[in-house]
């Protein structure tokens, strides 16, 4: 595959947008009926895996965080997360657009990143009707 063949993956599929691998290990939080049955696809796709569900006993490369206003609080989703992945993992958390039943304003997601000692690197559009923040970790010596 050439670098040109990349961008065009990149463009066409929202996985590849989000950075997920081949090989990785998703798990998915929060998933509903109102989902974006796509990116779900799509991220199985370029992993070559299933997404894994709240009930995985080991440890993720990612996280896949869907989170609505209503979902209760989002600092304690965010810190929960995190228990959830390898050090120096990643947390997708993907929330209803502007105008979307269940939106949470950004404000709101900076400080409950910020409060759970993640730093924020990306945003972006998901979908239709999903927007996506990129979390990360910051590494440590836990295992």
């Amino acid at each position: 595959m050439t670098t040109t063949d990349d961008h065009a993956q990149e463009r066409s599929n929202p996985a590849a947008r989000l950075g997920f691998q081949p090989g990785q290990v998703v798990q998915e939080i929060g998933y509903d009926d109102d989902c974006d049955l796509e990116l779900r696809e799509a991220i199985e796709e370029v992993t070559g895996q299933d997404l894994v569900d709240e009930e995985y006993d080991d440890l993720a490369d990612a996280v896949l965080l869907w989170f609505r206003e209503d979902n209760g609080d989002l600092t304690d989703a965010l810190v929960d997360a995190i228990g959830l992945i390898e050090d120096g993992g990643l947390i997708w958390l993907l929330t209803p657009k502007t105008g979307r039943e269940g939106y949470i304003e950004g404000s709101e997601i900076s400080e409950a990143a910020q409060t759970a000692g993640l730093s924020q690197t990306k945003s972006l559009s998901t979908g239709v009707n999903w927007g996506g923040t990129r979390l990360v970790t910051p590494r440590s010596g836990r295992r």
